[in-house]
């Protein structure tokens, strides 16, 4: 298994990365001078280049070489990580940022598929596909925790630096571990899908961000991304071997699948990006105390997984994906009742509310990749596991700056009232559709 934990690791890197920084952010913000909308593009221009590159690093892959666009992208990686570190202003974080996103869309593709050739056999590549989740489990729990230590003791500028020596490990161990692989008919490059999906999201998330205070700024850029929007369905529709079918989603439940990815993106990880300053502004808590307070939301992901298995084959689709969502619009409504019973809630109803919310994430996140492949013909499977990866940065990006476009001050926990009532609008919404449109066991293979 050296060969599945070699690739493990690049994935724990990457999936560290994103969850350790969400508690330095706060640091980041002082010490750069950072308003709502700069905070939240820190996040942003990571999560919009990793989602605008997906669309041609696995065709890159394919054409290429698998390993050697892990390994390319390792060090991408590894360079932008020493660029985070070195940032003056919240310009040069925020374009090193977009570069270490670039890095991770060709880890995370070149990984994956690497896997798959590394293991032929479906035993052997389904115990090594489980290595890679307990690893990717691990930096999204541990993540915070460490981040918060880090920041603390060290500075937030070794949060980045600290990807370094791992960066080096995998590329001196990965050329040992595991062969070159390309695909001999590689699909064609789709850099116009890039461009135009990534100025639609970046005209959205702006138009987010700073229309709260300028109405028409507002207006205009929604509706400018929804002309982009459909732009980009059009260019797909017309490519013979397109990366995003959107006749696919023309199904109800594949509407359902959509709507529930958008829900958890928005009702989990686009919160936890803002839970440190909440945890600060509420309870007071230093950001190595937040990061440790943390692990209340993220270490469900590390041991709730497992059970969903169990629970969706008693449950069927429809009412486990009901349950979860459920269970996150009760944890949104804690965070909402907290905030309204006091304007300075104390700490156990807070933390209930992330335990709950983590809970419900838990159960939803794994489980909706398997579900997406097995609702779409087994042909169109690959392009509906790109999809969800697609759907759920975009989702996460533009959660962020939804959640900071509702967020008027940063340093007040009343302030978080209205962000927490949209996660559970967004998490409401989720369990309504998994209700109406989700079918109650997926068809037989």
């Amino acid at each position: 298994m050296w060969p599945a934990l070699g690739l493990g690791l690049a994935a724990f890197l990457t999936n560290f990365d994103v969850t350790a920084v969400v508690v330095a952010l706060p640091a980041i913000a002082r010490e750069l001078q950072l308003d709502i909308a700069g905070y939240a593009w820190v996040m942003d221009a990571f999560s919009l280049a990793f989602t605008a590159s997906l669309l041609v690093a696995g065709a890159l892959a394919d054409r290429y070489g698998r390993r050697a666009a892990m390994l390319w992208g390792n060090l991408i990686f590894a360079v932008a990580s020493i660029a985070c570190a070195s940032a003056w202003n919240g310009m040069s974080l925020n374009l090193a940022r977009a570069f270490q996103g670039i890095g991770a869309a060709f880890v995370i593709t070149g990984g994956i598929a690497l896997i798959a050739s590394a293991y032929p056999q479906a035993k052997a590549r389904t115990r090594a596909f489980a290595w890679l989740g307990v690893m990717s489990g691990t930096a999204m729990a541990l993540g915070p925790a460490l981040g918060g230590i880090v920041s603390s003791w060290l500075g937030w500028r070794w949060i980045f630096l600290a990807n370094v020596p791992a960066c080096v490990l995998v590329a001196w161990g990965i050329p040992h571990l595991v062969g070159e692989a390309k695909e001999p008919s590689p699909r064609p490059l789709d850099f116009v899908g890039m461009v135009i999906l990534t100025a639609a999201l970046f005209v959205l998330i702006e138009a987010l961000l700073y229309g709260r205070t300028a109405r028409m700024t507002l207006v205009v850029g929604c509706g400018l991304a929804l002309v982009l929007f459909f732009v980009f369905a059009l260019q797909q529709r017309r490519r013979a071997q397109p990366i995003f079918d959107p006749v696919v989603f023309l199904r109800p439940a594949m509407v359902g699948i959509a709507v529930l990815l958008a829900a958890v993106s928005i009702g989990y990880w686009a919160m936890l990006v803002y839970l440190p300053p909440f945890l600060s502004a509420s309870l007071g808590v230093s950001a190595d105390t937040g990061g440790i307070v943390m692990l209340a939301a993220t270490l469900p992901m590390l041991f709730v997984p497992p059970l969903g298995g169990r629970i969706v084959t008693a449950l069927g689709w429809r009412w486990y994906f009901t349950l979860a969502l459920a269970i996150m619009t009760i944890g949104s409504a804690g965070f909402v009742a907290a905030l309204t019973a006091n304007g300075t809630p104390n700490q156990w109803p807070v933390i209930l509310a992330m335990i709950v919310v983590g809970l419900g994430a838990a159960l939803a996140h794994p489980q909706l990749s398997g579900v997406v492949v097995a609702l779409v013909p087994s042909e169109q499977a690959g392009m509906a596991s790109a999809v969800t990866i697609v759907m759920r940065q975009a989702g996460f990006a533009v959660g962020i700056a939804a959640f900071g476009a509702l967020l008027s001050s940063s340093d007040r926990a009343v302030a978080y009232f209205w962000p927490f009532v949209g996660t559970g609008l967004a998490c409401a919404l989720g369990t309504l559709a998994a209700v109406i449109l989700l079918p109650p066991r997926l068809p037989e293979r």
